[in-house]
């Protein structure tokens, strides 16, 4: 297996040469068409950027409703500076966008793709935890 480094960012993953036979059973993979490195890349970042416990509860409290600061620290109980820097992780990522009211910045989740990434893995975990 090999390791994908910065400088082939912009190249494809290579297609392994070798094929395998599988059991006369089993339906051989279907070939997937390979993605670019630069967009597993960028996935990866959007990924490290939900992988915070409080920014996963900013996008869950998100997907309920556009808020501001203020409603996000009383909806979370964090401090306020640490809700600022994580929805700045956000916004960085494209996860969230930010619209000033006045003296306020109200929130919103970019498009709903994210909050699925969000939900799916919130209840995969749940569903574990009952078993």
């Amino acid at each position: 297996m090999s390791i994908v480094t910065s400088d082939a960012a912009s190249r494809e993953l290579p297609i392994a040469p070798e094929r395998h036979d599988h059991s006369p059973d089993r339906p051989a993979p279907q070939q997937l068409p390979r993605r670019p490195v630069s967009t597993l890349s960028a996935a990866g970042d959007l990924l490290r950027a939900l992988a915070a416990p409080v920014r996963i509860a900013i996008v869950l409290e998100l997907r309920a409703a556009d808020l501001c600061v203020h409603e996000l620290v009383e909806a979370l109980g964090v401090a306020q500076p640490l809700i600022s820097q994580h929805l700045r992780v956000l916004k960085s990522a494209g996860v969230v966008h930010g619209e000033r009211h006045g003296r306020e910045v109200v929130y919103r989740l970019v498009d709903e793709h994210l909050s699925h990434i969000v939900v799916d893995a919130v209840a995969h975990v749940e569903e574990g935890e009952r078993r």
